[in-house]
């Protein structure tokens, strides 16, 4: 009877998550300092309810454990099935973006991945001064010499945008915990693309009640897509956020696509809880495009001294 009682025990927890991935209780108040870091985990948890319903010996929380299993795969599995993608005739832009753990990793490496990548545009999170001189020193001007930079008064909390391609004043958006520049890209073509580095306040602690609701703010005053015949946006950086967030799907709806969830990589995870060679474990890091570019492919790529990898995008414009 004590194992019966400890087999349901384990099957309604699984079931428990089930229903808050589905009925997206991180939109709750109450709930939300907990659910949103919590819901980060879903994937996970999706494989240890597959696992529990397979241990599970009593016929019952087996099934109950096999349902929730099947409820959450539903959710996550799309996230690693290619979409079919526009027919997007403008030209090729290559991106990548990187949370720099307080400019840690900012040195020859990332110079590196620029110039083998081709990257036209890098977007930087946790930019410092000293980081901005190390990158200069590497040569990462020689190859993106135009810049659009917001690290005064920011201290660990800066961040830019580098770019092969002419820079001009981009979207106004409002203030956030971190700097979130933007910029408009000016492209040979005569072609034109609104950039966002994004960075919003990070949903936790769960014991810091104003935690959540800021970074629910925050990422609600994003810019949203463009209109028809208006210049694509380009949204990217560290979002703090998974697909597994109702704030995040809800922004995504607004008419947002995310790159790597289009060519079937959207379980590839970019953070870890440290830099020191453990693995990364959540998918913070996106590019969001306009649904009208046609994506190419995606790939993430570890950087010596930051626990997020480096997360490169490639994609062809709408003509």
């Amino acid at each position: 009877m004590r194992w019966q009682r400890l087999e349901w025990a384990i099957a309604s927890c699984v079931a428990g998550w089930a229903v808050a991935r589905l009925a997206a209780a991180d939109r709750v108040g109450p709930l939300e300092p907990v659910a949103v870091p919590l819901l980060s985990f879903t994937p996970q948890a999706t494989v240890g309810a597959g696992l529990t319903a397979l241990v599970l010996r009593g016929k019952g929380p087996s099934a109950t454990a096999a349902l929730a299993a099947g409820a959450l795969a539903a959710a996550v599995a799309p996230r690693v099935v290619p979409r079919r993608q526009p027919a997007a005739r403008g030209p090729v832009l290559k991106v990548l973006t990187v949370n720099l753990l307080v400019g840690q990793a900012a040195g020859p490496e990332l110079v590196e991945l620029v110039r083998q990548s081709g990257t036209d545009v890098l977007f930087l999170q946790e930019l410092t001064e000293d980081a901005v001189a190390r990158l200069k020193q590497a040569g990462l001007s020689e190859m993106l010499p135009n810049e659009m930079l917001d690290i005064e008064g920011y201290r660990y909390r800066g961040s830019g945008i580098y770019a092969r391609y002419p820079l001009q004043a981009g979207l106004a958006i409002g203030p956030s915990y971190a700097s979130q520049p933007t910029a408009r890209l000016d492209l040979p073509s005569g072609q034109h693309v609104e950039l966002v580095c994004v960075h919003p306040h990070p949903p936790s602690p769960p014991w810091y009640l104003p935690a959540a609701p800021r970074w629910r703010m925050e990422l609600a005053a994003l810019p949203p897509p463009a209109d028809p015949g208006d210049p694509p946006v380009v949204l990217a950086g560290d979002f703090n956020a998974t697909l597994d967030h109702a704030q995040f799907r809800r922004f995504l709806r607004l008419g947002f696509v995310d790159a790597a969830s289009q060519v079937g990589h959207g379980l590839s995870p970019t953070w870890g809880p440290e830099p020191h060679g453990r693995p990364a474990m959540l998918a913070f890091d996106h590019v969001l495009l306009d649904p009208r570019c046609a994506v190419l492919g995606t790939s993430v790529h570890r950087l010596p001294g930051s626990d997020h990898q480096a997360l490169y995008a490639e994609f062809r414009l709408p003509a």
